[in-house]
């Protein structure tokens, strides 16, 4: 039962390998909780019989597993992710006429501290990218072995489109329209979005892929960044691409990773003038209140220009929040 609610999550609602995989680990996690006894068993939640998943599904039980979750020292954000796990099961099992409601909606969440994303300065990485000669022009990058080139250009798409990891490693050269300047990508929920492109990037673009054509001429017309030997790149390649890069440089403390590049756009976009809305659909939200967290970002470096420039706090005034 519970395998035929993930194929559902992910073939007919379309959920990303990672949801369905942390949708199948809390579930798992629930039932090992409710079933201690057979929990060492080896795949025992996938041999539960019907009445087995379904009898346990109660507002008590799932309140006694979010105690027991808090006690073990997982995060409210971790609880949480759990119940919106249980919940979607339990919506699915209702429409499945095999529960009359779903008790995960009476249970109260635990509150989260609300963490703002991280962002690099965008002096940081303009100063990175002009040392690095990622400008448009014939700079010193171009004699870089390919290895480093690609790199510092797929730093450069990451940061001036936004775009995510996963659409990042499924890049393919149609996707970029050089007449009109933008990528053309299938993001979350399968919609298509165009993200424009400056002409500096647009400019490194075509001189990375005129290079990458030197490097590998018998490879696939349509890659876009591939391997060291001309492979596929996959997620990992992406995270530790963007850490080994940054890492040691000026301005880059923190995390590094290339949802931080994401997080740096979007913070940059704000701070620039650009309005909510074009935000949300150049990153690809789905809703405009995934992308208003930036605005409180914005908020903190108004703030601190206010205490640095305001004449009561340069001259020795208290600032009240």
């Amino acid at each position: 039962m519970i395998g035929d609610f993930i194929r559902y999550i992910k073939f007919e609602r379309r959920y990303s390998e990672r949801t369905c995989t942390i949708y199948e680990d809390a579930l798992g996690a629930f039932y090992r909780f409710v079933y201690d006894d057979r929990a060492g068993e080896d795949g025992f939640v996938a041999l539960l019989s019907e009445s087995e998943v379904v009898s346990v599904l109660s507002y008590s039980l799932v309140r006694s597993y979010v105690a027991r979750c808090l006690e073990d020292g997982l995060s409210a954000r971790s609880v949480n992710l759990h119940l919106s796990a249980l919940s979607s099961f339990c919506s699915w099992l209702v429409s499945k006429e095999v529960l009359s409601s779903n008790p995960v909606r009476k249970i109260t969440r635990p509150k989260e501290s609300h963490r703002l994303p991280e962002f690099y300065t965008q002096n940081s990485l303009d100063r990175f990218f002009v040392i690095q000669g990622l400008d448009g022009s014939e700079g010193a990058s171009r004699n870089l072995p390919f290895h480093r080139y690609r790199n510092l250009v797929l730093l450069l798409v990451i940061y001036s489109t936004g775009m995510r990891r996963s659409e990042v490693v499924g890049l393919r050269r149609e996707c970029f329209d050089e007449q009109r300047m933008v990528f053309r990508i299938i993001g979350k929920g399968d919609k298509l979005r165009e993200i424009p492109v400056p002409i500096s990037v647009c400019k490194e673009i075509l001189l990375y892929l005129e290079r990458i054509k030197r490097e590998f001429p018998s490879l696939d017309e349509g890659a876009f960044f591939v391997t060291d030997s001309g492979q596929n790149i996959y997620p990992e390649f992406v995270n530790k691409v963007v850490h080994e890069e940054l890492d040691g440089q000026e301005g880059f403390s923190g995390k590094k990773s290339p949802h931080v590049l994401r997080h740096s756009l979007a913070t940059h976009l704000l701070n620039n003038g650009a309005d909510l809305n074009s935000i949300k659909e150049i990153l690809g939200h789905s809703s405009l209140a995934a992308t208003q967290v930036y605005t409180h970002n914005s908020f903190e470096i108004l703030k601190k220009t206010y205490i640095t420039a305001h004449p009561r706090a340069k001259n020795g005034g208290n600032y009240e929040n």
